[in-house]
């Protein structure tokens, strides 16, 4: 069955989270190298990043989204392509809802946690991603950077799992078997089913 749609995560998928990273260490008081290091040391083990504030002792600093100059290289040029070969396209992530104001103009639909009021990996996201392309979840091609929250949930929604190798959790987690794997989505119209 060919794939209809394509649905994004954002951070680190459609979006370099790195200036974020450097503004919540800076504005924690922390080095950004420690700030860095400690959340690469949560992927590693497989924990939530959130723990970092816990760990470093500190008081929860995060900006409350991303701007234009955020997007990868890549990101707006695959999306683009992607409507004009004829795919619907979306991005959903775990993520304030005022982002969703910088997706819209470059996708067909937006969702994200904080306006569902889901997050990743729990299946009611995956069913509100279904919702959100508007068809069959085995034509859905759902694109993200992390095993745990991305690519192994959406396998379970029975989606098409589309793992992009960037981002720490990226490198540290190997995708599973029956997932795609692409290095930049420059790749993805040629690997998608």
């Amino acid at each position: 069955m060919a794939v209809e749609a394509v649905v994004f995560d954002v951070g680190e998928t459609l979006v370099d989270e790195t200036r974020m990273w450097e503004a919540a260490a800076d504005a924690a008081g922390v080095p950004r190298f420690t700030l860095m290091g400690v959340v690469g040391g949560l992927a590693a083990r497989g924990e939530q990043h959130g723990r970092v504030w816990e760990i470093l002792g500190v008081e929860p600093s995060l900006p409350s989204g991303f701007d234009a100059d955020d997007f990868y290289p890549d990101a707006l040029r695959c999306l683009a392509q992607l409507r004009e070969l004829g795919y619907r396209v979306g991005a959903a992530g775990n993520m304030p809802a005022a982002v969703e104001d910088l997706l819209r103009p470059h996708v067909d639909g937006v969702g994200s946690s904080a306006r569902w009021a889901v997050e990743k990996p729990s299946p009611g996201f995956f069913a509100r991603v279904v919702e959100l392309a508007g068809t069959a979840p085995e034509k859905i091609a759902y694109v993200g950077d992390r095993v745990d929250n991305d690519i192994g949930p959406a396998l379970d929604a029975r989606l098409v799992a589309v793992h992009v190798r960037r981002g720490p959790w990226a490198y540290l987690h190997d995708p599973p078997a029956g997932a795609i794997s692409v290095r930049s989505l420059d790749e993805l119209p040629d690997a998608l089913p």
